[in-house]
């Protein structure tokens, strides 16, 4: 195993541009999950579900002017759905940042994000429900509820398996070949942040200006099914073999299902979600016994850099 300093000192023979994008990629990812970085966030996460819980009485009250107060809601369980909401972007960076790791754990990050989003789905659901709560008024809901949830703890318990099932060999014994790899990845992971920024600074506008429906998250989806396609076509630089190809388009084939369940009506969304984490898992766990009999054990799938 090649540890991480070796593969610093291995930067000196890659272009210039991608050691300059890597070394500002590293940047960002430690102050990203630094402690105080981790601090800020939380703080933000509570302060943003306190303030809206707020707005939402004030506006109950009558006490916003009439621009606003048709645009807020007046049901106080909304407010989960907004910290929710900064919550999913914020696991949306990480995701972003998982990427030159190893491409098999931003898979996994996606269907975490995934299980959070239908968690989501259901807190909008409830964010509905008319206060007090009677369940002649909630009772057509509930089973699209049940459905979200329900469908968002399965996909963690098959991420479970995902994950213990992962043997993170690397894509080629050349250590040169490996930190080229790494740098492109976050080559990648950089231009991915930057549309992240820009995704969210249009949707944000369209919804708070506008008025139109929140698109983030399956725009950002449709974003990484062209990312997952690009990494498979610049591994072939590292590996061709059938199996390294298989298995990142393997992984490509399950974001466009995440992508499709992402706009599937109520049951098919969580049933296609569930698919495709099942759909991963199988992918991982066929590698695993048969890609020593299609191909040299030598050139394996990414270490997680």
């Amino acid at each position: 195993m090649i540890d991480a300093a070796v593969l610093d000192r291995r930067r000196t023979g890659l272009p210039r541009g991608l050691r300059i994008s890597a070394r500002a990629f590293d940047r960002l990812e430690h102050a990203w999950e630094g402690a105080a970085a981790q601090r800020v966030q939380s703080t933000v996460l509570a302060g943003s579900f306190l303030v809206s819980i707020a707005a939402i009485e004030a506006n109950r009250l009558g006490l916003l002017p009439a621009p606003l107060d048709a645009r807020l809601p007046t049901n106080h369980l909304a407010a989960i759905y907004v910290a929710f909401t900064l919550l999913l972007l914020l696991e949306v960076v990480g995701l972003v940042f998982a990427l030159p790791r190893s491409v098999a754990d931003s898979v996994g990050k996606q269907f975490e994000l995934l299980s959070l989003i239908l968690l989501r789905k259901a807190f909008l659901e409830v964010a509905s429900f008319p206060e007090p709560v009677r369940w002649a008024d909630v009772a057509d809901a509930v089973p699209r509820v049940a459905a979200d949830v329900g469908g968002a703890l399965l996909i963690f318990v098959v991420l479970g398996f995902y994950y213990r099932s992962q043997r993170h060999l690397p894509i080629s014994t050349v250590v040169d070949d490996r930190s080229s790899f790494i740098a492109v990845k976050k080559l990648l992971a950089l231009a991915l942040l930057a549309t992240l920024a820009l995704l969210g600074a249009i949707d944000g506008w369209r919804l708070v200006v506008e008025g139109r429906e929140e698109t983030f998250f399956t725009t950002f989806y449709t974003v990484l099914i062209f990312t997952d396609i690009l990494v498979v076509l610049v591994s072939l630089r590292y590996s061709s073999e059938y199996r390294v190809v298989f298995r990142y388009s393997g992984f490509a084939a399950a974001t466009v299902l995440i992508r499709l369940a992402l706009t599937a009506p109520p049951y098919v969304n969580a049933a296609l979600g569930l698919g495709a984490a099942v759909f991963a898992l199988g992918l991982t766990l066929a590698y695993n016994a048969f890609a020593p009999v299609l191909g040299p054990s030598s050139t394996e799938d990414e270490h997680p850099e």
